[in-house]
């Protein structure tokens, strides 16, 4: 029989308002679920969680745990309030890696529920940070269990600690019509080559990779992965001119020009008197408003492949870091060219583990010794486009810069001047 319920005042007041509620979920499995032991695990869940919030304190700890051959992928919460709370006292999180771009059946999803609510909590979230499948709420004993159930039937443990972490890729060629590169094949290449690193700590800290398909990013992988693969054309933007006098026809040349036209961060693209669309393909920045805004009319070009960014991380020690341009183009064809692409991973992971220091991302590093420093140990040559700074930003116009600066200072000099009398 399930316990008493926990009260849970506080926490109730997190199920008012229109949205959706964490809290809400695990009552379900408190008073719904058939097994009794998840009922009590998630009963006792609540009550430390609201024991939480009334003393402003958490009461988990960390820990080791593991399975068997692997130093990664569980990450261990063991509770301080035991006593009072005994169902939920070891309550881990297994880290399992995602299909790339996310694809699963819904029988492999059924499968995974299965196995989670058979030795876990079954709570579950699709997916954390790091991209992989959370599966939160399992004690030590079935840790083990749980991950050769799912490893039985394909499934993998991710990342944690000081390793490579499990990577995430966009949806694709499969379902959007911008993609430039094989993502997918790309993701497992990659983590196929580092999966010993993903299992078995041995870095100066987390390294992420992130494959998006186009400029779009929809992986955020510029600014959330240490090596970021962004798909994208170096020849001209594809126009069909008849969709283009259609969409105009629909909107009128002003909105389009309020719109598209004037939304270019490069000032690239002019609308015709015949209605029409011209673009100087060599100011443009790649930037996917235009193709985003006339789906119909414009579309990435032909000559496609892939660029490198590497140090995008979130706030740690200097701040939030965009990825840095390192290798401006690079064609994805050939088992030569993805080998290409192993090799400079290789390279870099190896140059961060030799002069990285402990607790430092490798975007940290380039900050500490130079954008240079590491080029020159990664054997490439700076380019225009290897841009690390918000003021030189490509998706810029400088051109009018300095005029713009000198108007800037001659109208406050007069503001001084004028307000002395």
């Amino acid at each position: 029989m399930a316990n008493q319920h926990h009260p849970t005042p506080m926490l109730d007041e997190l199920e008012n308002g229109p949205w959706p509620s964490f809290i809400s979920g695990i009552k379900r499995l408190r008073d719904e679920h058939p097994d009794d032991r998840i009922k009590n695990v998630s009963n006792d869940l609540l009550g430390q969680l609201e024991h939480s919030y009334e003393t402003r304190k958490g009461y988990w700890k960390g820990g080791t745990v593991s399975v068997f051959g692997y130093g990664s992928g569980i990450i261990p919460r063991f509770s301080e309030v035991a006593k009072s709370f005994p169902e939920s006292r070891e309550f881990h999180t297994v880290r399992v890696q995602p299909p790339a771009g996310n694809f699963y059946t819904t029988d492999i999803l059924r499968q995974l529920a299965n196995s989670w609510e058979k030795f876990g909590s079954g709570l579950v979230t699709f997916h954390g940070q790091t991209g992989n499948a959370m599966f939160i709420g399992v004690n030590t004993t079935n840790t083990q269990s749980f991950f050769d159930e799912i490893n039985e039937y394909g499934f993998d443990l991710g990342g944690a600690g000081p390793c490579v972490r499990t990577g995430m890729s966009c949806v694709g060629a499969a379902r959007c019509e911008q993609s430039c590169a094989n993502e997918q094949r790309i993701h497992r290449t990659l983590l196929n080559r580092f999966t010993d690193d993903v299992h078995r700590p041995s870095l100066p800290y987390k390294f992420k990779f992130k494959v998006s398909g186009c400029p779009n990013d929809c992986v955020n992988a510029i600014e959330r992965s240490d090596f970021a693969v962004i798909g994208t054309w170096r020849d001209d933007i594809k126009i069909d001119q008849e969709e283009v006098k259609n969409f105009v026809a629909e909107y009128g040349r002003d909105k389009v020009h309020l719109d598209v036209i004037n939304r270019c961060p490069s000032k690239c693209m002019t609308l015709n008197e015949d209605n029409t669309l011209s673009i100087d393909n060599g100011n443009c920045v790649r930037c996917m408003h235009c193709i985003n805004v006339m789906t119909k009319a414009l579309s990435p070009g032909d000559d496609q492949g892939v660029t490198i960014l590497v140090g995008g991380k979130r706030t740690l020690k200097i701040g939030d870091l965009m990825g840095t341009v390192i290798v401006p183009f690079m064609k994805l064809e050939t088992e030569e060219d993805y080998q290409g692409l192993v090799e400079l991973a290789e390279n870099i992971i190896d140059f961060w583990a030799e002069n990285g220091l402990e607790h430092e991302r490798c975007g940290e590093m380039i900050e500490r010794i130079g954008l240079v420093n590491f080029l020159k140990g990664m054997g490439l040559e700076a380019d225009p486009n290897m841009v690390n700074h918000p003021r030189l930003s490509s998706y810029i116009r400088m051109d009018e810069y300095d005029e713009a600066a000198e108007n800037y200072l001659r109208h406050k000099m007069e503001q001084r001047q004028a307000a002395a009398g």
